[in-house]
């Protein structure tokens, strides 16, 4: 329900119109009443102008009178009534114009009628109720006017109008100057914002690609785990089960003297070798993950070492397949460590001999340097088998821990897929690199490249650089490495972040540049292609460091670099051999501490 209205309506005073005088006094006295009771200048004046044409069509009629009334309720208002009789009444065009200008409404028939127009007031209830006896003295003393001073009123009211229409103007511009502004800074913060909500995104996707990625790894782990039981509790079922079932035979049987009890017990005796094998190179593939397997560097007999393996391992050849060892051809004192060695070439050898059928395996060895050529020298092994051969898709996986490659070869072949990974594990204890090569049916060719004296030995190259750039997110890792890079450099620049480098490597154009691998914004993968993208820098030398294994993509797309390091495993020497080679070497510098390492 609507509230009742707190106020009456108050009538002011009733106006009759008999001449052109009074229409032009009805004008005036109707912008003076409304300016009186809070009507603003421009609403009085449309106010008196209404009133003024709509007077003036109707001053022919018998009579023509106007009334005024105040409604202070629900919103003040001023209401004029101009009553006619004896005449047509106002036409379309007048009736047109005041309801362009305020609200009009007209009632009666053709001879007589009313016509109603309303102006708010812009003044409370209360004010205007204490205004309304002034209006209604000022429109008793209504009196004519001639059309001059009607003429002039208009006049003052226009130039008012005119001057309020350019004030309004200016105010207007000004508020379009401040809108413009406002927009301005609208359209930059929706910028920054988007920009922000681009690269949030772009951080969004990295992480989802991420956590994929992990996702991938512990799928695979998980795989391999599963294998690792499958195979390694068969691996180790088949030699208890021998050895529980012959020492039953044994508890059972009455002796014999043809010697089958000897037989039975040298049977119990290999599968407990083999057990004991197959669990110490189980401890030791678990000591080599972990960084707790260590080389003991010493002096070893080579030929000794190959003619032991020849003598152990020539049991395990098929009928038709020739085991050949080559004697070696090293006349360099060697250093290693000779169980590790020997646990490298006898899982590749067994290996070979494990998937060749036909033809031959062999073993050579070979130098490359040494103390009468450049550098430290490497000890080359290469064995090659005849046998089934790798597929291409397959050749990476061989090196997972607990992968066999799937197919009818492996029937009759027990094992449990840690030969390779642990022969290239102790390869690269050992300072080394192992490489395979194979195609299906037609053999693998595995090559062990292992260094002829400790790394720590190696001999330290002294020519020094003038400026060197080190690219690392890693605090930390900077921190130890800086002084292994100031052995080698006498300015060393640090750089945070893979974003900056290539700014950094253009000013300051340096003689060599060390890049970590995985950086969180911009990685090495995109520094290295931006380097070699640009002329003037692709010549500079670039070392990468990493603490991750890298697969055959990886090292595909690192092709532009001088070397990829490991990081746990830098020295000054290694870095100064990537960065400075074919440079002439002056005499060498005091020895330095280097960079502890952390486990591969």
């Amino acid at each position: 329900m609507n509230a009742p209205p707190r106020y009456a309506p108050v009538h002011l005073a009733g106006v009759v119109i008999t001449s052109v005088q009074e229409t032009f006094a009805l004008r005036r006295s109707a912008k003076a009443v409304a300016e009186l009771l809070g009507a603003e200048g421009q609403d009085a004046i449309r106010l008196a102008t209404a009133l003024s044409e709509l007077s003036r069509d109707l001053l022919g009629s018998g009579t023509l009178s106007a009334d005024f009334e105040l409604r202070p309720d629900p919103q003040p208002t001023l209401r004029v009534t101009l009553a006619w009789s004896g005449g047509p009444g106002p036409c379309a065009e007048a009736l047109e114009a005041s309801a362009r200008l305020l609200p009009t409404t007209r009632t009666g028939s053709a001879e007589s009628g009313r016509v109603r127009v309303e102006q708010r007031l812009a003044v409370a209830a209360d004010e205007v109720l204490a205004r309304h006896g002034r209006a209604r003295r000022l429109l008793q003393a209504h009196g004519g006017s001639t059309a001059s001073e009607d003429a002039q009123a208009q006049t003052r009211d226009l130039i008012a109008a005119l001057e309020q229409t350019r004030a309004q103007r200016e105010e207007l511009q000004r508020l379009n100057g401040e809108l413009e502004e406002t927009n301005r800074g609208v359209l930059a913060l929706y910028s920054e914002l988007s920009e922000e909500l681009e690269e949030t995104n772009r951080g969004v996707v990295a992480l989802y690609a991420e956590l994929d990625e992990k996702s991938r790894q512990l799928r695979e782990a998980s795989e391999a785990k599963t294998r690792f039981w499958a195979n390694v509790s068969h691996e180790l079922r088949t030699p208890v089960n021998a050895v529980v079932g012959l020492a039953g035979l044994l508890l059972g049987a009455p002796d014999t003297p043809d010697g089958t009890r000897r037989h039975q017990l040298s049977l119990i005796a290999d599968s407990g070798r083999t057990l004991l094998a197959l669990v110490d190179e189980l401890l030791d593939v678990a000591k080599a993950e972990s960084g707790n397997l260590e080389p003991a560097w010493a002096p070893l007999d080579l030929r000794a070492v190959l003619a032991h393996l020849e003598g152990t391992l020539r049991g395990l050849a098929r009928p038709g397949v020739a085991l050949v060892i080559a004697p070696p051809a090293v006349v360099a004192p060697v250093l290693g460590d000779e169980t590790m060695l020997v646990r490298i070439l006898r899982n590749l050898l067994s290996n070979a001999l494990k998937f060749t059928e036909t033809g031959s395996v062999r073993l050579d060895s070979a130098v490359e340097g040494g103390p009468a050529g450049a550098g430290p020298g490497h000890l080359v092994l290469t064995v090659s088998d005849t046998g089934v051969g790798i597929p291409a898709d397959q050749q990476g996986r061989v090196f997972e821990e607990f992968y066999q490659v799937k197919g009818q070869h492996q029937r009759g072949r027990p094992g449990t897929g840690l030969g390779l990974p642990y022969a290239r594990r102790l390869t690269e204890l050992l300072g080394g690199t192992l490489r395979l090569e194979s195609e299906p049916g037609r053999g693998t060719t595995i090559t062990v490249r292992l260094p002829l004296r400790p790394p720590a030995d190696e001999p330290r190259t002294t020519t020094r650089l003038p400026v060197l750039v080190t690219v690392d997110d890693d605090p930390a890792f900077r921190a130890v490495v800086g002084p292994l890079l100031h052995e080698i450099a006498d300015t060393v620049v640090e750089v945070a972040d893979g974003r900056s480098a290539l700014a950094v490597v253009r000013q300051q154009r340096p003689d060599g540049i060390v890049l970590d691998l995985h950086m969180d914004d911009v990685d090495g993968y995109d520094v290295l292609a931006g380097l070699h993208a640009d002329p003037e820098l692709r010549r500079i030398p670039v070392v990468v460091v990493t603490s991750a294994t890298l697969h055959a993509a990886d090292r595909a797309r690192l092709a532009h670099a001088r070397a990829v390091l490991h990081k746990p495993t830098l020295t000054s020497g290694r870095l100064a051999a990537a960065l400075t080679a074919g440079r002439p070497a002056p005499p060498p510098p005091p020895p330095r501490p280097t960079l502890p390492e952390d486990g591969p």
